[in-house]
C-alpha cells in the first residue's frame, strides 16, 4: 500500500539547496524574520537558544538537528539575555558562505552547519501545512551525515549535481519527518500516521483517491464509528477527511496536469470524477481557474 508521506514529499519536489556555516563566539543574539521556504541545521560543536515565532524555545546542543518546513520568523542566540541584531533572511549578507555572529577574533565557540531550499510543488504550501511547524531531534548521526553530504554536494559543481541534491534532501526530509513522535507533532499528517486507527484511512486515500470514499467507508477500514472517526481525524490532521481526501486528489491533478501528458478525462478518472466536466468543475473551485487556463500559466512560467 502506498506510504503516504513519501508520497507528499514526492509531490513537494525539493531543489535549490544552499548550505552555510554558521558560527558565534561571546554574547551574541540574530533575529530572522519570516522566510517561508524550508530550511535546516545541524549542531557542531557549543550550545546555543533557538526561539521559533509560537513554538517554545529550544536549546540545541552539538548532535542535534532542526528543521522548519515552513521557516517562520525566529531568534538564534547564545543566551536568552542577549540583545537580537536583526537580519533580513534575503540579504546578500546571509547568502555567504559562512556566517559569524557575536565576537569576530578568536575560535568560534559554537558551529552549526545550516541551509534552505526551496519546493517546486503548486501545492507547496497545503502540503507543507500538513507537516508540523517546528522538528527538533536529538543525537540522530546519520542525520548529522546528511547535511555535511548536501553541504558538500551543493559547494561542488559536478556533473549532476542538482540531481543528487534533490534526492538528498526527499532523504532528509523523509528521515527526519519519520523520527519525530507524531503525538508531539501538531495536527497534521504525522499526528495522523502516528494514530494505528488513522493511519489505515490515510492509506487507502492515498492509494486508491479514485475511489468514491466517504466517510463511513473509511471509518468502516479505521475500525471506529463514523462520528468517532471524523472527529478524530479532524482533530489529528488538521482537517476534516473529505476536505483532506479533496486536497489530496487536487494536488494530485495538479501534478498530472504539469506533466501534460494526459487527457482530461484520465486525469478526471484517475482522482475520482465520473467525467472530465466534473472534474473541470471541482477543480475550478479548489484552484480558482479551469484546468485548460491552469495549463495555461505553468506554460507561461517555463
Amino acid at each position: 500500500m502506498v506510504d503516504p508521506l513519501a508520497e507528499i514529499i514526492g509531490l513537494l519536489k525539493p531543489r535549490a539547496v544552499f548550505s552555510k556555516v554558521i558560527s558565534g563566539a561571546g554574547s551574541w543574539a540574530v533575529r530572522y524574520s519570516a522566510f517561508g521556504e524550508p530550511s535546516f541545521c545541524t549542531m557542531l560543536d557549543g550550545e546555543c537558544i533557538l526561539a521559533v515565532d509560537g513554538q517554545k524555545p529550544v536549546a540545541l546542543m552539538a548532535g542535534d538537528f532542526v528543521l522548519l518546513p515552513a521557516t517562520p520568523g525566529f531568534t538564534l542566540s547564545s543566551s536568552i539575555t542577549a540583545l537580537p541584531v536583526f537580519k533580513d533572511p534575503a540579504s546578500a549578507e546571509v547568502r555567504e558562505d559562512e556566517v559569524r555572529h557575536g565576537r569576530a577574533d578568536g575560535p568560534p565557540e559554537t558551529r552549526m552547519l545550516g541551509g534552505y531550499f526551496a519546493f517546486d510543488s503548486p501545492d507547496a504550501k497545503l502540503l507543507v501545512s500538513l507537516l508540523p511547524t517546528l522538528l527538533h531531534l536529538r543525537g540522530v548521526e546519520r542525520l548529522t551525515v546528511l547535511v555535511q553530504l548536501v553541504r558538500g554536494e551543493s559547494i561542488e559543481q559536478r556533473p549532476g549535481r542538482d540531481l543528487v541534491l534533490g534526492r538528498l534532501v526527499e532523504v532528509l526530509l523523509i528521515e527526519a519527518l519519520r523520527l519525530t513522535s507524531g503525538n508531539e507533532a501538531s495536527p497534521g499528517l504525522l499526528r495522523g500516521l502516528a494514530d494505528p486507527r488513522l493511519r489505515i484511512a490515510l492509506r487507502y486515500m492515498h492509494s486508491d483517491p479514485a475511489v468514491a470514499w466517504t466517510v463511513k467507508e473509511l471509518a468502516h477500514k479505521a475500525a471506529l464509528s463514523r462520528s468517532a472517526f471524523f472527529e478524530r481525524f479532524s482533530r489529528e490532521v488538521g482537517l476534516a477527511p473529505m476536505e483532506y481526501l479533496h486536497a489530496w486528489r487536487m494536488a494530485l491533478a495538479k501534478n498530472l496536469l504539469r506533466q501534460n501528458k494526459v487527457s482530461l478525462n484520465d486525469i478526471a478518472a484517475k482522482v475520482g470524477y465520473g467525467s472530465a466536466s466534473s472534474f473541470s468543475t471541482a477543480f475550478s473551485r479548489h484552484v480558482g481557474v479551469a484546468p485548460s487556463a491552469y495549463l495555461c500559466e505553468i506554460s507561461q512560467q517555463q
